[in-house]
């Protein structure tokens, strides 16, 4: 007999979640970074982001802060567009969910090289996992719709 978890959720769903999770340890993994910056860069808390006309090494503990700030600011958007979408798509959602990812891995990485341009080398590829995602979540709602 299939439990309550099983009628409501396809088995498949598990795969959203597990990116959901990924996603959380990415961003944790990131925090850790800024924190790491804090210290090698001395910019200390509450300070958001660093001056140059204070501190010699402002950009590059910046470009690190901008990198987890841009992540963070693109959350809630992805997991929205993950959970949903996936309900319908879900192994679709999920090989979405952890293509962008991996991209905002790279994006992270590259921007806290210290050169900015360089989030774009892969992260640039991150946008069209969010593309997909608002694909198969516009597939859920037109389900509903009509059915």
């Amino acid at each position: 007999m299939a439990g309550v978890e099983e009628v409501l959720l396809p088995r498949e769903y598990g795969y959203v979640a597990l990116v959901v999770v990924l996603y959380c340890f990415l961003n944790i993994w990131m925090a850790f970074q800024v924190g790491k910056a804090r210290k090698k860069y001395k910019v200390y808390y509450p300070t958001m982001y660093a001056s140059e006309s204070e501190n010699k090494d402002a950009k590059l503990f910046n470009c690190v802060q901008r990198g987890h700030q841009n992540s963070l600011e693109n959350m809630p958007v992805f997991f929205v567009l993950l959970i949903v979408g996936g309900f319908r798509h879900p192994t679709a959602s999920a090989a979405l969910g952890l293509f962008y990812a991996l991209t905002r891995y790279f994006y992270f990485t590259g921007y806290s090289s210290g050169i900015p341009d360089n989030r774009l080398t892969i992260g640039r590829y991150g946008y069209f996992g969010l593309l997909g995602l608002t694909i198969c979540t516009l597939s859920l709602a037109v389900h509903l719709l009509i059915g």
